[in-house]
C-alpha cells in the first residue's frame, strides 16, 4: 500500500474561499482552463515578485514528497493569481477525482458550491 503524498493546501484553500467572497472571480466554462492557466512565463514572473508562499496560495494541493521551493510541490492551480475561475476548479475537481485525492476533491466540490451558489 502506498502512502498518498500529495494533501490538501488548507492555505490556499481559505484563500480561495476568501476570494470568492469577494467576488474576485472568472465564471467560464470548463474547456476554457487550457487558455487561462497562468503559463509558466506568467508562474515565474509571479514566483519572482511574490514568492513561493504566496505561489503556493494558488494551489489547492501540495506533494508532501517533493521540495517546498519547487513547482512540483504545488497541485492542483485553480485561479490566475488575480481570481478564481470556474475552469480552473472543475479542471482540479476531476484530476483530484481521478486520482482518489477524496480531501481535494472535497475541497474543491465545496469552492465550487460556493461559486456557482453565488449567482445574484
Amino acid at each position: 500500500m502506498t502512502t498518498m503524498t500529495v494533501k490538501l493546501n488548507k492555505i490556499a484553500f481559505d484563500h480561495a474561499k476568501s476570494l470568492i467572497g469577494k467576488s474576485q472571480t472568472v465564471r467560464d466554462e470548463r474547456d476554457d482552463w487550457s487558455e487561462h492557466a497562468p503559463t509558466a512565463k506568467q508562474e515565474n514572473s509571479y514566483l519572482d515578485k511574490h514568492g513561493w508562499s504566496e505561489y503556493g496560495q494558488w494551489h489547492l494541493g501540495v506533494d508532501t514528497e517533493m521540495g517546498d521551493e519547487t513547482k512540483g510541490h504545488y497541485k492542483f492551480p485553480y485561479g490566475d493569481f488575480h481570481r478564481v475561475h470556474r475552469c480552473g476548479l472543475i479542471s482540479a475537481e476531476s484530476r483530484a477525482a481521478q486520482n482518489h485525492y477524496d480531501d481535494i476533491t472535497e475541497a474543491i466540490a465545496e469552492l465550487h458550491e460556493l461559486l456557482d451558489g453565488d449567482h445574484a
